[in-house]
């Protein structure tokens, strides 16, 4: 189904409640507005397998420009809008973008790109206009509110958000086939997590990442109302849960933490008994939150592994989950292989490069060298996402750290990850970012980075005693030697930290 089908059925029926505002967007709305828009491409000479690139915050009609595209069978790229000029400039270029869109809020990184895109052929801008745009507004106004005629599916064509380099454009196979057939993600989701039409759904991460939107538009495909916060506050997520009766919901362990971190009478201040599935994923969840977050929500926390690529995905229900605690969950898509620097298979139990056997098959746009590199190196067809971690007797995994991250202190393996998972739910830390910066004798040493919970005490008394409690808790090998304090971290709302930032002022230029 599509939202075309869920008008024609219950067309005053809210697809999009923002957060904020409370604005609402019906399917009637979502429909006739994507309807525009679709002919708009055509318009413009766009056919299937053509481009379009937009760079939007969390707004009203943001699914209704990703639905637009869809319908046309295009590629369409929602683009992060914390980039900067350059690379967002690269995004636009490297995906061949024939079409973009954004909005007056954020006209002065979007129109500086323009000299460095001359692929673009129409600029739209919501809510205003600026030097290169025409005014969305007028250009659909004009357009037809139904389907054009050769309306297929298309597909995203999303960027990594290049915390170790240049963003990655993850293309997949686009068979431009019909736009209501069922596609993989549906059927997960379904047999997973039950949704129908009558389920209500909260967003609380920037549509432009894959999860939030592969997850809005499949349950807007059955009819369910789709709530949208502009950005996550922990109380605030919590009170719309509420007030709008939400039944699903999928969040980052960073939301969990913030949320475990508010008073206990602001915790306690809201019913969430509608709540059914509280879904995470995008980054390693540390076990004692998971255990807090089930304590308090019941088991309702139900995790995936997976990756923007599409070549695996992972599951743990909560009852797997505790009786396999700190598993990502047991492949679902794709035969799991942990493989050394070889390529050779390792038993379980021990750590190496996770592989994807028989998963869905992808590029990295205009990128041979990285999509050969997230091959493996026997030529078996293996793909991997980066990552390090084992699997156990019966087939879970469990994630180590990515392998860019790894630390060799001594020539000894270290996976900042664990000190991250110990600090992180100490009651003064608000974020930490752990990595190796030199080190003349051992190579490299572990370092912390920590935005304290209150600026005021970090120092050194702060510093001596984070050190002290990851001591207490894991081998002192793998714990910080300092630990240097910040008013916060370059991390993404969905929980994916930019470490890359971080690291490398701490290493020379020529590293």
């Amino acid at each position: 189904m599509y939202p075309g089908a869920i008008a024609a059925v219950t067309p005053d029926k809210p697809a999009v409640i923002m957060a904020g505002s409370g604005q609402v967007i019906t399917y009637r709305e979502l429909d006739e507005e994507s309807n525009r828009l679709a002919h708009l491409f055509r318009e413009a000479g766009l056919r299937p397998g053509d481009h379009v690139a937009f760079l939007l915050a969390n707004r009203p009609l943001f699914l209704a420009v990703a639905w637009a595209a869809h319908r046309s069978g295009l590629y369409y790229t929602p683009i992060s809008s914390r980039l900067q000029a350059d690379e967002l400039a690269y995004v636009v270029g490297n995906c061949g973008a024939r079409i973009f869109i954004s909005s007056a809020d954020l006209a002065g990184v979007a129109t500086s790109i323009t000299a460095a895109t001359p692929g673009v052929e129409l600029r739209l801008m919501l809510d205003g206009v600026a030097d290169g745009f025409e005014s969305y507004a007028e250009a659909v106004a004009k357009q037809p509110v139904t389907p054009i005629a050769d309306e297929c599916a298309g597909a995203d064509m999303l960027y990594s958000s290049g915390t170790t380099g240049r963003p990655k454009g993850v293309k997949p196979a686009s068979a431009h086939g019909p736009i209501d057939e069922p596609g993989a993600l549906l059927r997960l989701v379904q047999g997973l997590f039950g949704p129908s039409d009558d389920s209500v759904y909260l967003s609380p991460a920037p549509l432009y990442h894959a999860a939030p939107l592969r997850y809005c538009l499949t349950f807007q495909r059955l009819g369910a109302t789709v709530v949208v916060m502009e950005r996550f506050d922990p109380e605030r997520y919590l009170a719309l849960v509420e007030r709008y009766r939400v039944t699903h919901t999928q969040l980052v362990p960073t939301m969990f933490i913030k949320m475990l971190k508010l008073p206990p009478q602001a915790r306690q201040r809201h019913d969430l008994s509608s709540l059914r599935y509280a879904i995470h994923a995008a980054a390693p969840c540390p076990v004692p939150v998971k255990e807090q977050m089930i304590d308090w929500w019941g088991p309702i926390v139900h995790e995936y592994y997976a990756g923007t690529e599409g070549n695996g995905f992972l599951y743990a229900g909560p009852e797997d989950w505790l009786a396999h605690k700190g598993t990502v969950g047991r492949s679902l898509l794709g035969t799991v292989h942990i493989c050394d620097d070889d390529g050779e298979d390792l038993p379980p139990g021990e750590h190496g490069t996770i592989y994807f056997e028989n998963g869905t098959r992808f590029e990295y746009h205009g990128d041979p060298a990285r999509t050969r590199a997230a091959q493996d190196p026997r030529g078996r067809g293996w793909t991997t996402l980066g990552d390090i971690g084992y699997l156990d007797e019966e087939g879970f995994l469990y994630l180590t750290d990515r392998r860019s991250y790894m630390i060799i202190s001594g020539g000894v393996n270290i996976y900042p990850q664990e000190a991250e998972n110990v600090l992180s739910v100490h009651p003064k830390v608000a974020d930490v970012a752990v990595f190796g910066v030199p080190d003349e004798e051992m190579g490299e040493q572990v370092k912390a980075v920590v935005e304290p919970a209150s600026m005021d005490e970090a120092g050194p008394e702060l510093e001596a005693e984070l050190i002290a409690y990851c001591r207490e808790r894991l081998a002192h090998y793998k714990c910080p030697r300092s630990v240097d304090f910040r008013a916060e971290l370059p991390r993404q709302p969905t929980g994916k930290l930019y470490k890359r930032l971080l690291r490398d002022e701490y290493w020379p230029a020529e590293k």
